[in-house]
């Protein structure tokens, strides 16, 4: 039977958590994530779950106990926000290298200077190229199944690689929302035991990991890296396909809404998408074909897929919570690079909101839709990347 809760982001993934029970878990506190790993060890320290807590010094520390704990060949998850993911940056990239399927989620949060403590998706954007696969959520819902896939999606023995969850940070993480729990025998059966791959406690086999390698080799190491993440989004799918039967609820690599016959459409991430979609609503109410479109799985990239879903719009806006300096939004570029190959496509412009917190409104969406009417009307696009709603 399914448990109906009135919780925060942060508690139900925490409660995700606790039902997976997982050997290992590195914690290090940053706001916005510090209530879930604070929750999590709670679930430690009242025996609820079998889980080694490792509290470490520091969020590098964290993931290098992590990578350790996993190549030994224990299930692993940890957390984290911010900085707190910029300090693991090293060994970020040790963990994907190593095809370690360690679990993260990461409760997004803008980065310094100058020190800001709220929401938007510099962290997880700035880690987009770091090997690991990356699940976004919307709501609180969402982050809890989310966090339940990604387990059989990392440890899949095709993909063996490790996942961020990402959440907007105070948004989900601590509003309180209607969630539907699962119960904890379904999810066990669901995320099924851990399957070691080549673990460096198998004393019969000794073996080692991350071991030098010259030019000879590394060039081919990281084309099969490539190849292994090319593989990604079937899993996610065949994944969705099995939680669908035991939730109900259904996922993608991405959701639509009112987009079939949409003339325009704005692109954007998590928790903006809720609003977004209201507005869309209204315009609808109006007679505009006006629609959303809204990746869940940003890495690996689904570029032919998205592609196809916008391709037959007039005009696109893509919303990014994170800036690439002197560049377009992470997101645009991406949006921009997948339809570069279609026959028709919309145009495109780009719109960074919401950083450091700065709330989405209606009025924002409302903008955003009134410029690209007059863009599906023929008036010329005036600059391709502005900030919305920037004080002048």
């Amino acid at each position: 039977m399914t448990q109906v809760v009135a919780v925060t982001g942060n508690e139900a993934v925490a409660n995700a958590l606790r039902q997976i029970n997982p050997d290992v878990c590195g914690i290090y506190p940053i706001t916005p994530q510090t209530d879930m790993m604070q929750r999590f060890a709670s679930y430690v320290s009242d025996g609820k779950v079998d889980t080694e807590a490792i509290l470490v010094e520091s969020e590098h520390s964290s993931m290098s106990a992590c990578i350790g704990a996993a190549a030994a060949g224990g299930r692993v998850v940890t957390a984290t926000s911010s900085q707190g993911l910029a300090l693991m940056w090293e060994m970020l990239h040790i963990a994907s290298g190593d095809r370690l399927p360690i679990i993260m989620p990461v409760v997004n949060r803008a980065l310094s200077a100058p020190l800001n403590i709220h929401g938007d998706h510099s962290d997880a954007m700035g880690a987009r190229d770091t090997g690991w696969i990356q699940l976004w959520s919307e709501n609180g819902q969402e982050a809890y199944d989310n966090t339940i896939q990604a387990f059989r999606i990392g440890e899949h023995m095709d993909i063996r690689l490790p996942v961020m969850i990402c959440l907007d940070g105070f948004i989900i993480s601590h509003s309180i929302e209607r969630i539907e729990y699962l119960e904890d025998a379904e999810v066990q059966n669901f995320v099924g035991p851990y399957k070691n791959f080549l673990p460096l406690l198998d004393l019969d086999k000794p073996k080692s990991y991350g071991p030098l390698i010259l030019p000879d080799l590394y060039h081919e190491y990281k084309k099969a890296q490539h190849e292994v993440m090319a593989k990604v989004t079937d899993v996610v799918l065949d994944v969705a396909k099995d939680f669908e039967k035991m939730s109900g609820r259904s996922y993608g690599l991405f959701e639509t809404y009112k987009l079939d016959d949409a003339d325009i459409a704005i692109v954007i991430l998590n928790s903006a998408a809720g609003t977004t979609k209201d507005v869309i609503d209204e315009f609808r109410a109006k007679g505009v074909k006006a629609g959303l479109l809204k990746p869940r799985l940003f890495r690996p990239f689904p570029y032919r897929k998205i592609a196809d879903a916008l391709q037959h719009t007039k005009a696109v806006c893509v919303m990014d919570r994170a800036d690439s300096f002197g560049g377009y939004g992470p997101l645009f570029m991406e949006i921009v690079s997948a339809l570069y190959h279609a026959k028709d496509k919309p145009l495109l412009m780009n719109k960074i909101y919401g950083l450091g917190g700065r709330d989405y409104l209606p009025e924002h969406a409302e903008t955003v839709f009134s410029e690209l009417i007059e863009l599906a009307n023929g008036s010329p696009l005036k600059n391709v990347k502005e900030y919305l709603g920037a004080r002048e």
